[in-house]
């Protein structure tokens, strides 16, 4: 795991919880969800190539 990748999703932490506290003050709850929904997407996208290399590591050690 590198480094930049745990920066990355601390950026994109920092940015949704900030357009979130914004748009939850002005009163627009709604697009307050879909920013959080949307920044959870990204995380997993950034994420997702880590995911794999877990399962490949979980499959070779169980030999399946």
């Amino acid at each position: 795991m590198d480094i930049s990748l745990i920066i990355k999703v601390i950026g994109v932490g920092l940015l949704v919880s900030v357009a979130c506290q914004i748009l939850s003050k002005s009163g627009r709850d709604e697009q307050s969800m879909l920013v959080t929904i949307a920044g959870i997407v990204v995380v997993l996208l950034l994420l997702i190539e880590e995911i794999g290399g877990l399962f490949d590591t979980i499959r070779s050690v169980f030999g399946v």
